[in-house]
């Protein structure tokens, strides 16, 4: 009897001895297997691109001032029909032009400053604009501005409020390819990186687009613009 027991504890001992390693085995494997699952490399990949812009918006602003307020209200009407005319004769559709209403100013009925030291009482602005996708005809129409100076209109300086913009509207239509140009660029990236770490590109773990921006390729050609997206890839590395 006592050699029976004796018999079964020593083979339940090795049956149980056999599963804590294979147990050990497997376990060890899971943890390599997941070592190695775990190294990754981030990398970006850049897209830029050098457009035209397709829009542009013209705004044509003038001042004017007398000492009568009828006077001035009929100076801003004349004023803005020569501005008007002004941009039909060189080329542009009345459709793509608008009349902004007129700002007026009494000094005398300001309750600040000191309206002695304006030389009329009243003051106004109005403004003509321009909304085209003829960009070089802009380009080329502000350049004779020195026209409507030459017939009375004092033509406003361009600043934050009253400046030329020209846009990008295309941006649907070339963003697949630069995605695409982006994310494969990032591949190389992380194909070099692998290769000089003596490892293998593995699956994409994540990926995350950057934003698109549209910004002028410089002060100089504000017509002309420059897209760019950065897409961050991060693979892993298998050996």
């Amino acid at each position: 009897m006592n050699n029976r027991r004796i018999a079964e504890s020593f083979i339940i001992g090795t049956l149980l001895c056999a599963g804590c390693i294979l147990s050990a085995a497997v376990l060890s494997d899971g943890f390599t297997r997941f070592r190695s699952l775990d190294r990754t490399v981030t990398v970006k990949g850049l897209s830029e691109r050098e457009v035209q812009a397709d829009i542009a918006l013209w705004p044509v602003g003038f001042d004017v001032a007398a000492d009568d307020l009828a006077a001035l209200v009929g100076m801003i009407r004349e004023h803005n029909a020569i501005a008007t005319d002004f941009l039909l004769n060189n080329g542009f559709q009345r459709d793509e032009i608008s009349v902004s209403a007129p700002s007026v100013v009494d000094h005398q009925a300001q309750g600040y400053g000191d309206p002695g030291r304006y030389r009329y009482r009243y003051a106004g602005n109005s403004t003509v604009s321009v909304y085209t996708s003829d960009i070089d005809r802009v380009r080329q129409t502000r350049e004779k501005l020195g026209d409507l100076g030459a017939r009375g209109v004092a033509i406003s300086g361009e600043n934050y409020e009253n400046r030329t913009e020209y846009l990008y509207t295309g941006l649907n239509e070339i963003k697949p390819a630069m995605i695409e140009e982006a994310t494969t660029e990032a591949r190389l990236v992380a194909e070099k990186f692998a290769a000089d770490s003596g490892s293998r590109l593995g699956k994409i773990k994540k990926a995350s687009q950057g934003q698109f921006s549209i910004a002028d390729r410089d002060s100089n050609t504000p017509y002309i613009k420059k897209v760019r997206v950065v897409s961050t890839v991060e693979y892993y590395l298998v050996d």
